[in-house]
């Protein structure tokens, strides 16, 4: 039962939690992905191409506000953070946890610098989180009551959760653990376990024929991350990256609730089926070479039973230890937040964190943190050289951004200063670009260091390099500079750019 200290300790984690992304929201600017998140809302659909449907959704939503506001853009995202402290509270409190429990669980989850930015940034990250959540609530209520109502529940979550990204597809072949134990097989066996199964297809079938009509994008997709990314990725460098984003005092917790749900005396029977679960998925996610990020959710549940041990079998003979590992947590929190967190001004930044000037530039990691003033300097060297074209040349003329982050910049930003809309053949700006008729004669086109003048010459017989912007902060020499180029006589038309761009969309 959630009694007056539980329900106090919730309200304090939420109100502080939603302070901290609130302060964010005024220190920072946008991050790469989110331009095209923001960008979908303009175009709802069944599908995208490396996505499901549900962030174009509520994109869709927040679109109707007609802002620019970060603030506006992560109305959804500020909601599903705090929607996700109010599960964790609830699956503590129905697992056995009590208001101690309770507080640390939380604590945990404020301090994590994983929980900082993956929380704040409209993207699929946080709300596939609060869906895994949501359904691994309801499986604790299944497990704990054999009721059909909550089997009918967490279908529904985790149908949804698949239509919100793609990974709680690791979640749902975690539920195989419940055949592991006798009580639930025989229960679920017995519930005419076809229906539900049927009820998930349902669900799931738009997005399923939305990629299948495209040529299941998202598999193209998931084979450039790995080649780029994921297949350089190590158990090891996985497991260290961990253990600093959720804070390495919470270690203590997570390794405590990992064998403490598997312990038979004295808990009860039903850990052991949600034990299974959560290490199948764990294992699977490893075996994947899946980045830390996508095991958040799986290491939350862990923390919840950590707590719950912490309660029971620490404080319950030595109540003192609460207060030290209190501090301990904070003061940790205190010097990682910054770093998951846009909570100080990037000047301040920069100070706390130790960054030296190195080759006249400070290297920052984590765009969102220097996006504002770097938007505000492309917008204006792209108004500059717009307005520098002849009249004639300004009636058809559009921006070409390289990647998708660039053209879904431009048309975030782009009424202020009264320029064209842009287009890109990178990602899901794909499915938006003109199918048919002949290019402008004129395109301004921009990219980072990832595109140089000899892309845009594919596809030009004219293409003049007319500004460059410096980046003060980039992390590396691809975000150094931005060029910005004015391109003529087109060579391709708009349906030949598609055929060309059909098998490089991810490049």
């Amino acid at each position: 039962m959630l009694n007056r200290n539980i329900f106090l300790i919730i309200g304090f984690f939420c109100v502080l939690k939603l302070t901290l992304h609130l302060i964010a929201d005024s220190n920072s600017g946008f991050q790469g992905d989110e331009l095209l998140h923001i960008e979908t809302g303009n175009y709802p659909s069944m599908g995208y191409m490396e996505f499901p449907p549900v962030i174009g959704w509520l994109a869709f939503i927040q679109n109707q506000f007609h802002s620019q506001s970060v603030f506006v853009h992560h109305i959804f995202s500020h909601i599903a953070s705090l929607l996700i402290l109010i599960l964790i509270a609830l699956t503590t409190v129905k697992l056995g946890g009590k208001s101690k429990a309770v507080f640390i669980v939380l604590l945990c989850v404020l301090t994590a610098p994983a929980f900082g930015r993956g929380h704040q940034l409209f993207q699929p990250v946080v709300f596939t989180q609060l869906f895994w959540l949501l359904s691994f609530y309801q499986l604790v209520r299944y497990v704990t009551s054999f009721d059909k109502k909550y089997l009918l529940y967490l279908t529904i979550c985790v149908g949804f959760g698949f239509l919100t990204k793609y990974d709680i597809l690791f979640f749902i072949a975690g539920l195989g653990g419940l055949l592991f134990y006798k009580p639930t097989r025989i229960e679920i066996l017995q519930k005419d376990i076809w229906k539900y199964i049927l009820l998930f297809i349902l669900i799931i079938a738009p997005n399923v024929l939305w990629q299948y009509k495209h040529g299941f994008p998202v598999l193209d997709m998931f084979s450039r991350l790995y080649e780029t990314q994921l297949d350089k990725l190590t158990i090891l460098g996985v497991l260290e990256m961990i253990i600093i984003s959720l804070n390495p005092v919470t270690m203590f917790f997570w390794l405590g609730g990992l064998f403490y749900m598997f312990r038979t005396k004295n808990n009860p029977t039903y850990y052991r089926p949600i034990a299974f679960t959560i290490i199948i998925s764990l294992m699977l996610l490893a075996l994947n070479k899946s980045k830390a990020y996508y095991m958040y959710p799986a290491m939350i549940t862990l923390i919840i039973f950590g707590s719950i041990w912490f309660e029971q079998r620490i404080l319950s003979k030595r109540h003192w230890i609460l207060y030290p590992t209190t501090a301990l947590l904070f003061l940790a929190g205190i010097m990682l937040i910054p770093f998951g967190l846009a909570v100080l001004p990037l000047d301040t930044f920069i100070k706390f964190a130790g960054i030296d000037k190195k080759d006249n530039r400070y290297q920052i990691e984590y765009k969102e943190y220097y996006s504002k003033s770097k938007w505000e300097k492309t917008m204006d060297g792209l108004q500059a050289v717009y307005d520098s074209l002849p009249l004639n040349e300004k009636e058809d003329c559009l921006i070409w951004g390289k990647h998708y982050s660039q053209a879904g910049g431009v048309n975030l930003f782009r009424e202020n200063y009264e320029l064209p809309k842009a287009i890109s053949y990178h990602g899901s700006f794909y499915l938006w670009s003109p199918e048919k008729g002949e290019l402008p004669k004129t395109i301004l086109a921009f990219s980072n260091g990832e595109a140089g003048i000899d892309f845009f010459q594919s596809f030009f017989y004219s293409v003049v390099a007319v500004k460059r912007i410096y980046n003060p902060y980039a992390d590396n020499e691809k975000k150094l500079w931005q060029t910005i180029y004015i391109c003529k006589k087109p060579k391709l038309n708009f349906n030949q750019l598609r055929t060309e761009f059909k098998t490089r969309i991810f490049e």
